[in-house]
């Protein structure tokens, strides 16, 4: 059962796989999923759905619970285990956009994009309220360099940033190869003209860039989430904008999605904000979903488990 929707071109090869009965729906309904849920061995998800204790033990039958996309923060992982219910992803097929929409956001913010495009839709042409910075020669420090930031360093060398990063997996010689200095984190946030996030939410990541993180970035920089509500913590950030500390930010993901209407970050001009646009495009939308129907195949015909979670 397809839960949050899917490309065609992955729909269309679960059709044709003869050991798949396929119900799909664009955005099913919390209590008609649970109706369901007793006789659906396979449930793709996307962020929209919520896999918790509650929907787990409504799957009697459940052997794999499948997230199309990368974060898992949206599926209750012991839960799932205790129930023996393989958790898998589809992490690669994002990389590239969410890397493309950072990029995006880091030049957005430096330029002020969306302020000076709503300033001229007002019929006002103020030139010099607008006045930016170039990123050539800046320094961009990257916090978690797996496949998505790796891939946000090597396009932000592309424009003559120099990079450095933080990530306590990897080693000093394996971010040499991407052309990233490996630093310590206080020592990135210190550094750094841009930091960048993307590491996982998880209990060891929340509120990671915090009050005190950002005390110790740079007077005048940009702060850039385009990985998950939750690491940077927003009444922090507010406050440092509001105090001049940090010159703007750029957030594509927040604490509660979508935020509410009192949320101070909406009346800050110094932030550009997007809604969770960072695996959004046509192109990212159909690889996940090749990705998924590949890994479905493998399980259900030969016993794989390809990007499993949980099996240990």
């Amino acid at each position: 059962l397809v839960a949050d929707g899917l490309a065609e071109e992955g729909l269309a090869l679960l059709k044709k796989n003869p050991n798949l009965v396929l119900e799909a729906h664009d955005a099913i309904d919390r209590t008609e999923l649970k109706e369901k849920l007793p006789d659906v061995n396979i449930l793709i998800v996307r962020s929209r759905t919520v896999v918790d204790k509650d929907l787990l033990e409504r799957g009697r039958t459940l052997r794999l619970v499948l997230r199309a996309g990368i974060g898992l923060d949206n599926v209750d992982l012991n839960a799932a285990t205790e129930r023996a219910v393989v958790v898998m992803n589809a992490p690669t097929g994002n990389i590239v956009t969410t890397a493309e929409h950072t990029i995006a956001m880091i030049f957005a913010v430096s330029r002020h994009i969306p302020q000076a495009d709503a300033n001229i839709r007002q019929g006002k042409w103020d030139k010099k309220k607008f006045q930016g910075n170039e990123l050539r020669g800046k320094t961009l420090g990257v916090v978690g360099l797996g496949n998505i930031g790796k891939a946000v360093a090597e396009r932000a060398h592309g424009v003559g940033m120099k990079v450095i990063g933080s990530d306590p997996y990897i080693s000093e010689e394996a971010a040499l190869k991407f052309n990233v200095n490996l630093r310590k984190l206080d020592d990135v946030l210190a550094e750094s003209d841009y930091v960048t996030v993307h590491v996982p939410l998880s209990a060891g990541t929340q509120n990671l860039i915090g009050k005190a993180a950002m005390k110790k970035m740079k007077k005048g920089a940009f702060l850039i989430n385009c990985a998950r509500g939750g690491i940077v913590e927003e009444a922090a950030l507010v406050e440092a904008l509001q105090s001049g500390h940090l010159a703007g930010a750029a957030l594509d993901v927040f604490e509660k999605e979508p935020p509410a209407k009192d949320n101070p970050l909406l009346a800050l001009q110094s932030v550009v904000l997007t809604p969770h646009l960072g695996a959004s495009t046509d192109e990212a939308q159909v690889q996940v979903s090749l990705e998924v129907a590949e890994q479905i195949a493998l399980f259900v015909g030969e016993g794989v488990l390809k990007n499993a979670i949980n099996v240990p």
